[in-house]
């Protein structure tokens, strides 16, 4: 497989005979590792309206989706079959409204002090934020998109 900067790269998830196994994680050493991830939802005026003035008829939007954002986070070995639980230290759930686009963005930081990264955690964290917000307005709004899930930066480890 090609790695962004061009070079070919095993993929780690895979035994000489292409059978999917956990990455053996146990000879690396503890490093501070921090991942960043973002998305956006996009929806109707009506719907970024009640966000913002908290008139929704499920109540706090983005307090329940923060709560949401960090559970599935906490559980994102449950859900992704071949990634490490982690010992999570610290994790933050951001959200910025935009007006013009009737948007909002989740930005998810995840922390741990361990022998592999957060980017699958933060990953997570911010979909379920969105998925979360999604569900709280679905009966205003069914065409809402979420977009641009991405991992912004991640820091600690031989590749951090």
């Amino acid at each position: 497989m090609s790695s962004s900067d061009g070079k070919n790269k095993k993929l780690t998830h895979f035994d000489e005979d292409g059978q999917a196994h956990m990455v053996d994680v146990g000879n690396k050493p503890d490093t501070h590792r921090i991942a960043i991830a973002q998305g956006t939802i996009l929806m109707t005026r009506k719907a970024w309206e009640q966000v913002k003035s908290a008139t929704a008829k499920k109540g706090d939007v983005l307090g329940i989706a923060r709560t949401a954002a960090i559970m599935g986070a906490k559980r994102t070995s449950e859900l992704i079959p071949l990634c490490h639980p982690l010992p999570l230290t610290h994790i933050a759930i951001d959200f910025q409204l935009h007006e013009d686009s009737s948007g909002i963005t989740c930005c998810a930081r995840v922390e741990t002090m361990g022998k592999t990264g957060v980017e699958m955690e933060a990953l997570t964290a911010v979909q379920i934020a969105l998925l979360t917000i999604y569900d709280m307005l679905k009966a205003v709004d069914k065409s809402m998109t979420i977009n641009r899930v991405h991992l912004v930066r991640k820091t600690g480890g031989q590749s951090g």
